[in-house]
Parts: C-alpha cells; sequence; structure tokens
C-alpha cells in the first residue's frame, strides 16, 4: 500500500515538473526566441508590413484601401474621390452576417464564372466608370486602354496593388483634381512601380496607398 502511494506521488511529481518544464519551453521561451528572431531579421513583416503617414501608422502595404467619399443621403454605396488613386474593385467583399454585433468585413472572391451574366454586367459598369471619370479636358480614355485589374476584383478582395498600366491610366485625372502637372504625377508612378518578385516572379506593380500617401505630399508643397 505505501510503494503504491509513494509510486503514484513520484509519478504525479515526474509529470508535475514535465508539464513545468514544457510549459516554459514552449510557452515562454519558444516563443520569446521566435519573436526575438522575427523582430531582429523581419521587424517590418513581423508587425503587420505597417505604413506611416504623418507619424502614425496609416495602414498595411498588404491590404488594400478604398478611397471613397461620403455616401450621400439615401444612397449604400459611396462615390469614389477621384483625387485619389483608386484601387482594384471590391466586389468578393461582405459583412458579416451572423454575429450582428460586429460589422466585420468578410474577405473573399465573387466566384462567377467568366460567362456569369453579373459578371459581365459588373465589368461592364466598372469599365464604363472608368472611362467616364479618367476622361479630363484634353485627355480622353478609350475603352481599349483599361487594363483588366481596373474592372475586376482579386481573389482576396483586398490587393493593395494595381497594375502600372492601370496606375498610367488614373495620371490625368489626379493632376487635375489636385491642380498639378501630369508629369509630376507620372514620375511619382514611375518612382513608386516595383518590378517582377527576385526578377521573375509576379508582374511589375504599384502599391496604392504608398503612391497616394507620396501624392498627398505632393500636393502640399505645390
Amino acid at each position: 500500500m505505501n510503494n503504491s502511494v509513494t509510486n503514484t506521488a513520484r509519478l504525479l511529481g515526474a509529470g508535475l515538473r514535465a508539464l513545468l518544464v514544457l510549459t516554459l519551453v514552449t510557452g515562454v521561451i519558444y516563443p520569446l526566441v521566435v519573436t526575438g528572431i522575427a523582430q531582429g531579421l523581419f521587424h517590418d513583416k513581423a508587425n503587420g508590413s505597417a505604413i506611416t503617414a504623418g507619424g502614425r501608422v496609416v495602414g498595411s502595404s498588404l491590404i488594400g484601401q478604398s478611397y471613397d467619399l461620403p455616401p450621400k443621403k439615401g444612397r449604400q454605396n459611396p462615390d469614389a474621390d477621384l483625387k485619389w488613386f483608386q484601387g482594384r474593385p471590391a466586389n468578393g467583399l461582405g459583412t458579416n452576417s451572423v454575429n450582428t454585433r460586429y460589422k466585420l468585413l468578410l474577405s473573399g472572391a465573387t466566384n462567377l464564372a467568366a460567362d456569369n451574366k453579373q459578371l459581365i454586367q459588373q465589368v461592364e459598369d466598372a469599365k464604363a466608370a472608368v472611362v467616364k471619370d479618367n476622361s479630363v479636358p484634353g485627355h480622353t480614355v478609350r475603352a481599349s486602354e483599361v487594363p483588366a485589374d481596373a474592372v475586376t476584383s482579386s481573389g482576396s478582395g483586398l490587393d493593395p496593388d494595381i497594375s502600372p498600366a492601370y496606375a498610367a491610366l488614373q495620371v490625368h485625372r489626379v493632376a487635375a483634381e489636385n491642380g498639378l502637372p501630369a508629369t509630376q504625377v507620372e514620375k511619382l508612378v514611375e518612382d513608386h512601380t516595383a518590378g517582377r518578385t527576385l526578377g521573375f516572379i509576379g508582374e511589375p506593380r504599384v502599391n496604392v496607398l504608398e503612391l497616394n500617401i507620396a501624392l498627398e505630399d505632393l500636393a502640399a508643397k505645390r
């Protein structure tokens, strides 16, 4: 009987010591080591790839934002604020319908087939809007000039980048809205155009948030 109690106590003690050691190693030491390495070698990425402007965080380079005017009375969808470069459409985004206590934004794609009538109509409407919004006195945009990313949403609906072609298409409108020479705005686009990753992965791209921050700085200096 005494041996049984002694063995049980010894096993419980060993189990408790193992629990404490494993908790210390996996719950404290390992997270601290991983966090230290991440902060030391990948500080920007480890902190969400944050973008700062005016001394405060204004967004992430990995998540697209909308640049809209306040919604007009009686209208659900706001108009785009045309003084800013616009990102890709976000047709796949939705709102949380289960836990309505929180206004959560759900990321996703439309999942509509290429021949779906609804998708075709969305693309046609978006193309017409792009042509209309970016045609300014002295510069007319043709429908054939509108790139695919200007009228289609990405798989996540939160793509932070646009193609150099779509950025260039918006130059004259942005310049006119901000009272800037088109050549200066063109230079902004060139300076914020990133090439393919490692020279061969993906496509050239322009981060819309970073471009709009540079645009705001340029407009403030005019």
